[in-house]
């Protein structure tokens, strides 16, 4: 294997059915990972966007599963919690909640899955600093699609202030964790 292979690929089975099996259990873990993430949220007063687990295992799915993957995991996330699972933070589900404000953060996460994933295909979880720099971006892009999409209900300003700047510590923190786990992840497979 190269550099820079997703961990979920070192582990994929030989056997094209198992395999096939496999592909489907990554997209669920992913999924079901942010899932749990949700469960763990805070409410931000004077936002709509409360601080969650959910970029923190958005991260590590990206990083872990691979750019397809990751992206088809936080795909199936976000179909699954508008078809009714109660998915979303506080339990909830339904398209009201991909479509509202604070949907963008939700489609957010596809994006970020796959530019993580596609970094870490590229050899960024090989040292720290790198695996910090793809955490990073893929924080930037769900913030980036997350407060574009809730400007359109509160202004760009009051995005700002409502979906970004209670969330940066947060947001940093977790992004030097799921950089410290891939790159461990990357040193115990080689």
């Amino acid at each position: 294997m190269r550099l820079g292979t997703p961990i979920a690929d070192k582990l994929r089975p030989k056997s094209p059915r198992a395999a096939a099996v496999y592909e489907v259990a990554c997209w669920i873990a992913g999924g079901a990972a942010v899932a749990l993430g949700a469960r763990f949220a805070v409410d931000v007063p004077s936002s709509p966007v409360p601080v969650t687990g959910q970029s923190l295992a958005v991260l590590l799915a990206g990083g872990v599963l691979g750019a397809s993957r990751g992206a088809l995991a936080m795909t199936l996330y976000a179909v699954a919690g508008a078809a009714g699972l109660p998915l979303f933070v506080g339990g909830k589900s339904g398209i009201d909640h991909v479509t509202g404000p604070t949907g963008g953060y939700i489609l957010g996460f596809i994006a970020a899955a796959a530019m993580v994933g596609a970094l870490v295909e590229r050899g960024w979880d090989e040292s720290f600093v790198k695996a910090l720099a793809a955490a990073v971006l893929g924080t930037c892009v769900m913030f980036a699609i997350g407060v574009w999409w809730l400007s359109s209900s509160v202004g760009g300003d009051d995005a700002l202030a409502q979906g970004l700047q209670p969330h940066l510590v947060g947001a940093a923190l977790k992004a030097f964790v799921a950089a410290a786990v891939l790159w461990v992840m990357h040193r115990l497979a080689h």
